[in-house]
């Protein structure tokens, strides 16, 4: 089975599941487990190939409903409805989880999900963006069939997350992307075998939380303003400054919109009250 990371757990708190990124780990969301506090139990599940997670074991092609079936899991256990959180390919498999468990869901807080499936609903710009995706891919995959692991992995991160991004990461955390390449073409392929109308997401009755950098390529802006039109309880906020990877380059800024989301979407119950500050108890 999958393991994951666990931050601030506790049984009678409300649980918030929060999926990472490609190549990251669990550990990515620790600053959104200090900025939530005692109030709640943050649940960080690590993907197949990442942190102290095993790999995936090939025994069928692989779907996002496998990647979505351990933050499931975690929500079948929970009393309650939980919160979910997103960045990127986490977010990808948060749409998964939550069209999976949609009555269990408190709330949905996405940063520029690779929800590429969403690109087939935006007429010839989506059919241009996928294609655009498409041909990304296949050439990050040659090169990695290829042997020329570094070309393909500077090519994937700034595509992503524009370009000079792999130039500024470190050599450690370059490394991380290169011994990851593989797992991204299972991710890729799942990704766009999903197919889902908008009016699956029309469906979702809580509230969601769209979280788009400021400086979003036009693919993510694009699937962003798609899911934003389609949900009927969705909000779309744009972050000042921040790029694909703004829930780590601008932790507070990002973390400080999550918990407010959370805070919102959560019933005022005696188990929060009594965690909140006393100004903000006397102002409620």
């Amino acid at each position: 089975m999958n393991t994951s990371a666990m931050f601030y757990a506790g049984n009678s708190k409300p649980t918030v599941i929060a999926l990472h990124c490609s190549g990251a780990s669990g550990h990515a969301w620790r600053q959104l487990g200090h900025a939530l506090g005692d109030c709640f139990s943050l649940i960080a599940p690590d993907h197949f190939g990442c942190g102290a997670a095993e790999h995936w074991s090939g025994a069928h092609a692989f779907k996002m409903t496998d990647e979505a079936a351990l933050a499931v899991g975690i929500i079948d256990a929970s009393e309650t409805p939980v919160h979910l959180v997103g960045h990127s390919y986490g977010g990808a498999v948060a749409l998964r989880v939550a069209r999976e468990r949609p009555n269990r869901l408190a709330s949905l807080t996405l940063y520029e999900p690779t929800a590429l499936q969403v690109l087939n609903t935006a007429g010839p710009d989506g059919r241009a963006a996928i294609e655009e995706v498409q041909a990304m891919a296949d050439e990050v995959f040659a090169a990695t069939r290829a042997g020329a692991y570094r070309a393909a992995a500077r090519q994937f991160v700034d595509y992503w997350s524009s370009a000079g991004n792999w130039d500024a990461m470190s050599r450690e955390q370059q490394l991380a992307v290169v011994r990851y390449l593989p797992k991204t073409s299972l991710e890729f392929r799942a990704i766009m075998q999903e197919r889902v109308p908008l009016a699956v997401y029309r469906r979702f009755n809580f509230p969601v939380l769209l979280l788009q950098g400021e400086h979003a390529t036009p693919t993510f802006q694009l699937i962003l303003r798609q899911l934003a039109r389609a949900m009927k309880f969705g909000c779309l906020r744009v972050v000042d400054g921040a790029g694909h990877m703004g829930p780590l380059t601008h932790a507070a800024t990002v973390n400080a919109l999550i918990v407010d989301h959370i805070m919102r979407a959560e019933p005022a119950s005696p188990a929060i009250e009594q965690f909140l500050p006393i100004e903000k108890r006397l102002a409620a």
